[in-house]
């Protein structure tokens, strides 16, 4: 077999990795002046997150949610007739929706003047790299900084290997071939629940296994016992503390056998969804041949400039470690390049919000009380009940709350969570309190439109103060 040709060529910065995090690092260096070469697989910058991830997600629960809000408007005089679910149309749709945008990130790498390279990079060294291009042609490309934005990918359990078909991971699940009747989801973190909630809105028939005793493992558990409440007829059947023991393919089904703390059983399914975390996508990047350390977990270890062990090799994103979001890597992407353009800042986020895009949505930043316990740290909490928000009533909300982490000797917020319609929307305002520092009292004295559920932001402050305004004074005069 002929040897393939191979040309060098040298760049002043190499981004691997066109997701949230490499496409924000070449964007803010070119706009510190830097020559930017950014090298991804697709045909356009995005990722997994736009791809196959945050944006197709969130727009399938767009959907599914309008379809739920048109069921749930009988008590509001408004009827509909069940409203029809044309799959095939919503997925025409969803990637209409990722063609647009991966469209326009393309206009911004052509504005900006960014090389882009569709296909794969291996470091061969620590100043080197070898490009494959998606076609054959393989290009060694010498860099004086590289930031490595690879992402991470989906965990494989043995025996629930996806196979795209009747075993599927969110990849599969999101390009809706078509909706199983009966449906097991294994793992209840966010995503298995976001892909349980879009199922059932089609009509599946729901069941998820989670091998710990709760959904959403590390969440404070009062908000996920709310979220609990107002989901409850999301699913057919919850088995916590339970592991898959075994699949069995026949012909029109998959026979599970579960393993519990008590108990094995069966149950048949049409499809398994599988959605047990993710690990970090570097296995094809060839890090043996450089000085990159990676920590037992297999993330890339980065200090808080996002340098690796190799100075002027960068980290961002999933592949630096937890937590795994888009938007932590947009803003360790922004760190990297200005470092790389030499400016001497530091990674100093005190908060990253997370959010859970189920209905209700669970919302989160700073301390959480499991977090508070297991250090040993002070606080006061305080909620204000969605039941209590005239927004919230209007809105047919009957579930929700508002929750506050407070410092009990300095007033200052120290964590935030939140249940409840469009929490994601709400839970900014807390992280950019968090961010400055924040008291109750200037919370709580800070003018909220009326009527809107950020009141609740406001109403959740005025309780540790002792001055509600819709709710009993707990707090002794």
């Amino acid at each position: 077999m002929a040897k393939k040709e191979q040309h060098k060529d040298k760049k002043e910065l190499i981004v691997i990795g066109a997701g949230p995090g490499g496409y924000r690092a070449a964007f803010m260096a070119a706009d510190l002046g830097m020559e930017v070469t950014l090298i991804d697989k697709e045909e356009k910058p995005g990722g997994e997150c736009l791809y196959r991830g945050c944006i197709p997600t969130k727009a399938l629960l767009h959907a599914v949610k309008l379809k739920d809000a048109a069921v749930a408007a009988d008590p509001m005089g408004i009827s509909f007739s069940d409203p029809d679910m044309d799959v095939a149309k919503m997925a025409r749709w969803k990637q209409g929706v990722i063609d647009k945008l991966t469209g326009g990130l393309a206009g911004i790498v052509k504005g900006r003047e960014i090389e882009y390279l569709q296909g794969t990079a291996k470091f061969s060294n620590d100043n080197t790299v070898v490009f494959e291009a998606t076609g054959g042609k393989s290009t060694e490309l010498t860099f004086e900084q590289a930031i490595i934005a690879t992402g991470a990918t989906p965990l494989a359990l043995e025996g629930l290997e996806p196979d795209g078909e009747r075993i599927m991971g969110s990849e599969a699940a999101l390009e809706l071939k078509d909706v199983p009747k009966k449906l097991l989801v294994v793992g209840g973190g966010y995503i298995g629940l976001e892909m349980a909630y879009i199922y059932h809105g089609l009509g599946s028939a729901v069941s998820v296994v989670e091998l710990t005793d709760g959904f959403m493992p590390g969440t404070d558990r009062d908000l996920v016992k709310e979220f609990n409440r107002s989901a409850k007829a999301l699913f057919e059947d919850i088995f916590l503390e339970t592991r898959v023991k075994e699949v069995k393919k026949n012909k029109t089904s998959l026979r599970v056998t579960f393993e519990g703390k008590d108990e094995t059983f069966s149950k048949s399914y049409d499809r398994i969804l599988v959605a047990v975390g993710e690990k970090p996508d570097h296995a094809a990047l060839g890090l043996e041949a450089t000085g990159v350390e990676t920590d037992e977990a297999g993330f890339i270890r980065v200090n808080d400039q996002q340098r690796t062990s190799v100075s002027h090799i960068y980290a961002i994103g999933d592949v630096a470690g937890g937590p795994l979001l888009a938007h932590k890597a947009m803003y360790e992407g922004r760190v990297a390049a200005e470092v790389a353009a030499g400016k001497d800042i530091a990674n100093d986020a005190r908060v990253i919000p997370g959010v859970v895009y189920t209905e209700p949505e669970i919302a989160f930043c700073g301390l959480t009380e499991t977090g508070a316990k297991e250090q040993g740290r002070s606080y006061e909490r305080v909620k204000f009940p969605w039941a209590a928000s005239g927004r919230a009533a209007a809105m047919n909300e009957k579930h929700g709350f508002t929750k506050l982490l407070i410092d009990p000797e300095s007033d200052r917020i120290l964590g935030a969570g939140i249940v409840g319609k469009d929490a994601g929307d709400l839970i900014s305002e807390l992280a950019l309190a968090i961010e400055m520092g924040a008291t109750a009292t200037d919370v709580a004295l800070t003018i909220h439109p009326h009527p809107t559920l950020s009141e609740t932001v406001m109403e959740a402050a005025e309780v540790y103060l002792g001055t509600p305004g819709h709710t009993m004074n707990k707090k002794k005069r």
